[in-house]
């Protein structure tokens, strides 16, 4: 019933409705500010232009998008080039269904294909749900920065996790994604 498959600019409304409701409801994305359809275009467009994959989930009987998934850079320093940050949002109609997993496993699979060597996840502390889903495949506790940051006039926690895609004896010379 849920595939998944890579994101195209027709699905930019429905990933909008997505984030925005992350925006206006949860912890998962310290943003207060919702986004319009072209900012998340050009979003899209940034993350294939930089070859980072950007997958939707949708029910295969009404087309509906149930949810999407990305992950791209951690931090912008040519040293990290191997370690990507992960993003995964579910449809609230559709959260605890196995969307969320079944992004994950294509994003997990997607970045040990292209020469990742640790994805991170950066994860609100309270969000159990996530951080069991992470650790379900294989994500570790990496850190755990207090206070990081402030939404709904509260200071969050920030959880870090780490899973180790590629087993690379030696740091890669001259490979790129």
């Amino acid at each position: 019933m849920i595939q998944i498959r890579d994101a195209d600019y027709a699905d930019v409304p429905e990933i909008t409705c997505i984030y925005n409701d992350a925006v206006q409801n949860t912890t998962a994305i310290w943003n207060d500010t919702y986004v319009e359809s072209a900012e998340r275009a050009a979003w899209l467009r940034q993350r294939k232009e930089a070859g980072f994959p950007v997958f939707v989930a949708f029910c295969s009987e009404t087309g509906d998008i149930t949810g999407y998934a990305s992950y791209g850079p951690w931090r912008a320093f040519d040293g990290y080039r191997y370690t990507v940050e992960n993003s995964v949002y579910v449809h609230p109609l559709w959260q605890r269904r196995g969307v969320g997993r079944l992004l994950m496993q294509t994003l997990i699979k997607r970045a040990r294909e292209t020469a990742v060597h640790v994805m991170v996840a950066g994860i609100e502390a309270e969000n159990t749900a996530s951080i069991a889903l992470h650790k379900e495949f294989g994500f570790e506790d990496a850190g755990l920065v207090k206070e990081a940051g402030v939404k709904f006039g509260r200071w969050l926690d920030l959880a870090l996790l780490a899973l180790r895609l590629n087993e690379w004896p030696d740091p890669p010379c001259g490979r790129t994604r």
